[in-house]
């Protein structure tokens, strides 16, 4: 499934394919989609077909397209605060950027049939917050990953504002979805066929709307032939933060917010630097000859030229120098991490404020 929009040259160029589409519609979902670069939940020599909007899959391990991800993150409609769970969580990409927006006061919780695919996801999570120059940038609800089936859920779980399945769930699984949703929630699946949101809008109410037709392997069912029993899956407990924790938080957004007033205070606001514009090629037709055996015959071949070569010239020229007269702005300088470091604590309290990073 996917192939919907145009290949991306590398995460900025697909989000702004998903953007022109219309696939990606609200500033907060292309913050988070810029935010998690979808290559790194690639394994090493597939990245290439990172960009493009379709799904992939490897062993186990499996990634939906690009385009089915934005209409699942604009249908959740998510707000910071809110409890999500995920159904079959994968590689943790969509939590992770869920995480982004719930943040540090929501609930983010993934199952996944697959222990292999768990200790995957948990490897990305680490490497996010640890290397990535997009976590000192937000506030994150971290997702916590646990293994076993989404059809094997205890009775007794509590309910969550947003759920998301990420496989095809059959018609008479459909109630047993919307009992894990909150009044009010918002449930997202695929049904028949069909990406489908759903509104609990009362105890025994509920809304339906079909988003996109989509193609998806079905949730896999336990098989109970060799008379075994197995385990109720127990979602994890929703825990209540630690005072360290929640200070760690604060300090952390109030600093974000002094850079936040000092930069726009200066009136230097960090742009990016747009991208090149692609150059764009016009084929003509060439009257060629070639030898066959003895026979000199006639042939047209097509050759790719530039249109107006001299005026996109000018135009990378002009803004090459504009670039270099910028170059304190676009400048990337993580400058949370600057003033962490400034105050006058002991290293030990530095490097918790800093989640342990060291860039």
């Amino acid at each position: 499934m996917g192939g919907a929009v145009s290949a991306g040259e590398d995460n900025d160029d697909l989000i702004d394919n998903l953007k022109e589409a219309q696939y990606i519609r609200t500033e907060k979902v292309e913050q988070a989609f810029r935010a998690i670069d979808r290559g790194d939940y690639y394994l090493d020599g597939y990245r290439d077909s990172a960009y493009k909007d379709l799904a992939w899959k490897h062993g186990n391990i499996h990634l939906s397209a690009p385009c089915i991800y934005s209409e699942v993150m604009e249908a959740l409609k998510l707000q910071p605060g809110l409890s999500f769970l995920n159904l079959g969580s994968g590689t943790g990409y969509l939590s992770t950027m869920v995480g982004l927006i719930v943040g540090p006061f929501g609930v983010n919780h993934g199952v996944e049939l697959h222990k292999d695919v768990v200790e995957y996801a948990r490897e990305k999570l680490d490497d996010f917050i640890k290397n990535s120059d997009s976590f000192d940038k937000f506030e994150f609800c971290e997702p916590v990953f646990v293994v076993g089936n989404c059809l094997e859920i205890s009775t007794d779980s509590h309910q969550y504002d947003r759920i998301y399945c990420g496989a095809g769930v059959q018609k008479d699984h459909e109630n047993y979805m919307k009992v894990l949703l909150k009044i009010g929630g918002i449930l997202v699946m695929p049904i028949e066929d069909q990406l489908t949101q759903i509104t609990r809008t009362g105890q025994c109410m509920w809304e339906s709307k079909n988003i996109l037709a989509v193609s998806f392997a079905p949730l896999v069912q336990q098989n109970r032939a060799d008379g075994d029993k197995h385990d109720a899956v127990q979602l994890p407990p929703v825990a209540v933060r630690s005072l360290q924790d929640l200070s760690r938080i604060y300090i952390r957004r109030t600093l974000r917010n002094l850079a936040s007033e000092d930069t726009q205070g200066k009136g230097l606001l960090q742009r990016v630097p747009q991208k090149r514009k692609r150059r764009r090629c016009r084929r003509r037709r060439i009257n060629t000859y070639v030898f066959v055996g003895n026979q000199l015959i006639p042939q047209t071949v097509e050759s790719e030229e530039e249109e107006h070569p001299e005026e996109e010239h000018k135009e990378m020229e002009e803004e090459e120098e504009k670039d270099i007269g910028e170059i304190e702005i676009f400048k990337q300088v993580n400058v949370l991490r600057d003033q962490i470091m400034a105050l006058p604590l002991p290293e030990s309290l530095k490097a918790y404020l800093l989640y342990y990073r060291e860039k």
